[in-house]
């Protein structure tokens, strides 16, 4: 049983109870704050971080290397200051002892140096005993030896100084600079003693390359650094000038001799590059080399026979020797790259060959056109004089269709040989064939007819290349030629015609050959017609035999790849024949019928449905051109036919679609047939036009009211109303004049009260009429 204390005695309790709680609280909030304190007081106080300090923007070895070179420059300047100008005020022994032992001093400075490890300071200290001993050179000269020639002493010192710096920088083993300077100034000797030995550029140019291959053989001779960089870029360097010195006495060489001597170092510097190419282990590097060694070995074998022989044969001479540099592609002892290298080099050649060939190609493709200006005025021509009827003939044809022949057979051989190059090489080989063969009858100077007949034997023989585009061109190009007599023209053309339609047979060829036909065909007809002294207007009768045929032919091509172009030559040649009946207006009406029929029966296949429009159009044309050939200026003559056809339609299509609007079906034949009678009815003073439109539009509203068709009915009346309007109008006017002043605007009132009257019913009966219109259809 549970003792439950009394009110007074429970709440001295919980007073009690409370009371702990409370001192409790208080004891451990005292103790918090303590150890608070405490751990602050141990925490370490983190000092203030000094500011950065400034990066140095150079470093100390950069320092020291721009410092030691500076101080280098200064003492040579001095050197050469003292020289050139405190040089005179010494005596020989002086001098002699000035210069030998300031020279000997600073050559000797860099072993001490290179001792302590100080490398940059004996660096630039030597740079200077290396200026100091060219100043000793200089001052030997001037002193001892002033009378002997400069040029040749500068060789003599050259090479002593280039062995000295060589044999100095070998010694000490750790410098840098005095081999390469060395190197550098072993550059100069047999180019100076050239020079001194007499004014001969065979000699300079020999010295130039002889050193230029010393450097290539030292260069493979050494481990990469500066070294062979200096080597190389001297190899490169005087070998380019001894090759642009070569190149130059071989281009103004005027007799065998020098002419001989000159390709001597061209095929010298050639041999230096080949040799160099096959060692040289950066592949596109050495493939540049081979390329410019070949180079040099065509200008070697071509420059002699350049002397002996004309200037029409230069190109020639040299392509022959680029084409002996296909040789080397079978040498499989060479190198790849100096094979690669010699093979580019021969393609080069033959390119600038063929570029040198090009105006010849250009004059035969480009000049026939020029007939179309005036044909049949050739007369008696050649073939030369039948491509060359307002362009100059180009100089040395012959050797130009020579370089075409060459290359175009080293390409078919290359199509032979190698199947990667086989596509492009044959399509090469078989354009420069063709281009050739084009050019032979001109560059010949065959009869007109001869070269005619060659020509059309490559139209022939081109229709059956796999290429078509190829026979077209040269298709193209014999017609061009037949246009210089009018006998050659009929029968060229009609050839064409006939090797186009055989042609078109084969599937592959369709494409192409049949428009061509087409064409041709409409060049006969043409051809024809001015031949039998036709007018232009007559002449389209006969063009029009094109289209027939294309619409023929295309009906039963069916859906070939060769339907479109078809179709569009027959386009072409309708379009041709309205031209020329476009100045007689009975035979323009006549063609424009017969283009009518021809579209409305292409119109019956079911892929060409949408022909019937431009038929209807040529139909109406045609009716409109005759109407004018007669003078018929009544515009019934001219809207009534329009307005039937529109109609017939219209209901033709109302019939199949009969949610088709009336607007649709028969606005247009409507407004066709009634607007252009009403603007005439305006100004026509007759009665005859007015009452019989009247009637016309009164039979329109009838029917749209019977059928319940809006646009009758709104054409019909508006008409009906603007023409009953135009023919009271003369009366209104005498009424109008008839009458007081006051009586219009009495009427205007009384009208306007009898509106405002019935203002509600009239308007319940315009909705009335609103609602019937929009009921109909």
């Amino acid at each position: 049983m549970t003792h439950i204390p009394p009110p007074a005695e429970e709440l001295r309790l919980l007073d009690a109870e409370l009371w702990q709680l409370d001192a409790r609280r208080a004891q451990l909030l005292a103790r918090r704050a303590w150890l608070v304190a405490s751990l602050q007081s141990v925490r370490p106080v983190r000092p203030a971080l000094p500011p950065a300090a400034p990066r140095p923007e150079a470093s100390a070895p950069r320092v020291q290397n721009v410092l030691l070179l500076l101080g280098g420059m200064l003492l040579t300047v001095a050197a050469i200051a003292f020289t050139l100008v405190s040089w005179g005020h010494l005596g020989i022994a002086g001098r002699a002892l000035v210069l030998g032992t300031v020279t000997l001093a600073v050559l000797a400075a860099p072993v001490p140096l290179l001792r302590r490890g100080l490398r940059s300071t004996a660096e630039s200290v030597a740079g200077l005993g290396l200026a100091l001993t060219v100043l000793d050179a200089y001052a030997l000269h001037e002193a001892a030896l002033p009378g002997t020639d400069g040029t040749g002493y500068a060789a003599i010192a050259a090479a002593v100084l280039a062995a000295l710096w060589t044999a100095y920088g070998r010694g000490l083993g750790a410098l840098r600079l005095p081999v390469p300077a060395g190197l550098v100034a072993a550059q100069l000797p047999l180019v100076l003693w050239a020079v001194a030995a007499g004014p001969d550029p065979y000699g300079v140019a020999t010295a130039m390359l002889v050193t230029a291959g010393l450097d290539a053989v030292l260069a493979f001779g050494v481990a990469a650094g500066a070294v062979r960089v200096t080597v190389t870029a001297g190899a490169y360097g005087l070998g380019g000038w001894g090759v642009l010195t070569a190149g130059w006495l071989s281009w103004t060489a005027t007799g065998p001799s020098a002419a001989a001597r000159a390709a001597a170092l061209l095929a010298f510097a050639a041999v230096i590059a080949l040799v160099a190419a096959a060692r040289l282990p950066e592949r596109a590097v050495a493939t540049g080399t081979a390329v410019a060694g070949g180079l040099l070995l065509v200008a070697a074998g071509g420059g002699p026979l350049r002397v002996l022989l004309s200037a029409g044969w230069v190109v020639p001479v040299h392509l022959a020797f680029g084409v002996a540099l296909l040789a080397a592609v079978r040498a499989h002892r060479l190198a790849e790259p100096v094979r690669q290298g010699l093979l580019r080099a021969s393609a080069a050649v033959q390119a600038l060959a063929l570029l040198w060939a090009v105006p010849l190609v250009a004059v035969t493709l480009a000049g026939p056109p020029g007939w179309a200006e005036d044909p049949w005025s050739g007369g008696t021509v050649d073939a030369r004089a039948a491509v060359t009827v307002h362009t100059p003939w180009p100089p040395y044809a012959g050797q130009a269709l020579l370089v075409l022949v060459t290359v175009a057979g080293v390409l078919a051989v290359l199509a032979v040989r190698h199947e990667t190059w086989r596509p492009r090489a044959r399509t090469g080989a078989l354009l420069l064939t063709w281009a050739a063969w084009l050019a032979l009858p001109a560059v010949l100077e065959l009869p007109y007819v001869a070269g005619l007949l060659l020509v059309a034997g490559v139209t022939v023989a081109a229709a059956f290349l796999p290429t078509p585009w190829l026979a077209l061109a040269t298709s193209l190009h014999c017609a061009f030629l037949s246009l210089a007599t009018q006998s050659a023209t009929l029968t060229v053309l009609s050839a064409l015609t006939v090797l186009g339609a055989t042609a078109s047979r084969r599937p592959r060829l369709a494409p192409v050959a049949a428009p061509a036909a087409l064409g041709y065909a409409t060049a006969l007809a043409c051809a024809t017609g001015a031949a039998a002294g036709w007018q232009p207007s007559h002449t389209a009768l006969l063009v029009l035999c094109v289209p027939v045929v294309a619409a023929l032919a295309a009906g039963r091509l069916g859906a070939s790849p060769a339907t479109l172009p078809v179709e569009a030559a027959g386009t072409a040649a309708a379009v041709l024949a309205l031209g020329l009946a476009v100045t007689d207006p009975p035979m323009l009406a006549t063609v424009l019928a017969a283009c009518g029929v021809i579209a409305a029966g292409t119109a019956a296949r079911p892929e060409r449905r949408r022909a019937g429009y431009p038929a209807a159009a040529l139909f109406l044309l045609a009716t409109w051109v005759r109407l004018a050939a007669w003078e018929v200026t009544t515009p019934e003559a001219y809207t009534l036919p329009v307005a039937v056809c529109a109609l017939l339609v219209g209901a033709w299509r109302r019939h199949r679609d009969p949610l088709t609007a009336s607007w649709t079906a028969y606005g247009p034949g409507l407004a066709a047939a009634l607007l252009p009678s009403l603007t005439a009815a305006w100004s026509d003073p007759e009665w005859t036009r007015p009452l019989l439109l009247g009637a016309a539009a009164l039979l329109v509203t009838l029917l749209g009211a019977r059928h319940r068709l809006r646009a009758p009915l709104v054409l019909g009346g508006s008409v009906l109303v603007l023409d009953a309007l135009h023919e009271l109008a003369p009366y209104l006017v005498q009424a109008a004049d008839a009458l007081p002043r006051w009586v219009p605007p009495a009427l205007a009132g009384v009208l306007l009260l009898a509106v405002g009257a019935t203002y509600e019913r009239r308007i319940r009966d315009v909705r009335h009429v609103r609602e019937v219109l929009g009921r109909m259809s």
